[in-house]
This record gives C-alpha cells, structure tokens and sequence, in this order.
C-alpha cells in the first residue's frame, strides 16, 4: 500500500533497512500519508535462533536508520519475523479477511 507516495522512496526505505547488521530480509514496506507527515511500516526477517530481545534490538536499529538517514519519515514501525516464515503470508487469518464466507451447514 502506498497511498500516492513516490516510490522512489520504498526503493529508498529498502536500501536503508538492508544495510542493518542481521537483518535478513524485507518482506514489506508500506508507506503513507497521515496528514502532512510520512509514515513508515516494515517487515524484516531475522535469524530464528535469536531471542526476542535480540529481534527486539535489530527493530530498534531499523528505525533509528530510518529515522536518522530518511529525513522525510517522521515514525517507522519495525515488525520482526523469523526467516522462513516473514511477511503477511505468514499473518493471514482468512476466517477474518474481507472476502471470507462462513456457511454453516447445521
């Protein structure tokens, strides 16, 4: 989702968000408006042996690199996977998705 935001500037989030010591992917990016401001959201994976409070560390290495090298983002929020198993794929709950039909048959 990107809500008419250049997308020169996702390019510009990936290249950032890839340079942080032990991230090991990008899954997605989101990026929006919220009034005169620019928000950013990211899924990273990580390795799956760490701890959360070392995924929680990385997270907090990604923002402060968005923050700090991408002046024109005013917050990021930083979402950690395990690697093999990031990304919205992973989070889908299709019982609760728009296009989701329940019949009941009793």
């Amino acid at each position: 989702m990107m809500d008419g935001v250049d997308p020169g500037i996702v390019d510009d989030i990936h290249q950032v968000v890839s340079q942080v010591k032990d991230v090991k992917g990008i899954t997605e990016i989101r990026v929006r408006w919220l009034g005169h401001r620019l928000y950013a959201e990211v899924n990273i994976a990580v390795d799956s042996g760490l701890s959360v409070k070392e995924g929680h560390e990385i997270a907090v290495n990604v923002r402060h690199k968005m923050l700090h090298c991408l002046d024109y983002i005013s917050n990021a929020i930083v979402h950690v996977d395990p690697l093999g198993e990031s990304g919205e794929i992973f989070h889908r709950l299709p019982e609760h998705e728009p296009a989701a039909t329940h019949v009941n048959f009793h």
